[in-house]
């Protein structure tokens, strides 16, 4: 590979982990399973392993309506492997907060555990463009108030 497909595979898969945790936020689970391959797998911090887009769809829009996230990714390192395969790691500040919560002049309050994670993926490049077929999530820090 030569440096301008580097660079392009880099902001291609950096933007579908931006557009996952947008997703995520949003409580766009459909829009966020189809960030993932056909048989990809989410490994969350808590609970057995998301095998398929399916199974991915279904358990964030299982979530919570009122459940408030907010995903900070930063630090993404992109490493592409070949021209159809990639490899990146990314850090997550997690807040959370409940929409049942009334707004003031600075939002909702937060919920006192703010946890700092990361996400371990492989992207692979398909017809519909860079998907994740594998994501492992988990916490490596927590604050409580």
């Amino acid at each position: 590979m030569n440096e301008l497909e580097r660079l392009t595979i880099t902001a291609a898969c950096r933007d579908v982990i931006h557009r996952g945790a947008a997703a995520v936020d949003a409580n766009d689970a459909d829009g966020f399973a189809a960030l993932f391959t056909e048989d990809g797998v989410l490994e969350r911090p808590s609970g057995a392993p998301l095998q398929g887009r399916e199974a991915v769809r279904q358990a964030y829009a299982a979530r919570a309506p009122e459940r408030i996230t907010r995903h900070l990714v930063t630090n993404t390192l992109v490493e592409p492997d070949s021209p159809t395969e990639a490899r990146a790691t990314s850090l997550v500040l997690l807040w959370g907060g409940n929409a049942k919560d009334e707004a003031g002049p600075y939002g909702r309050p937060a919920e006192p555990r703010q946890m700092v994670g990361e996400f371990h993926d492989v992207l692979v490049r398909t017809d519909q463009g860079w998907r994740i077929a594998r994501r492992r999530a988990l916490f490596v820090l927590h604050a409580s108030h």
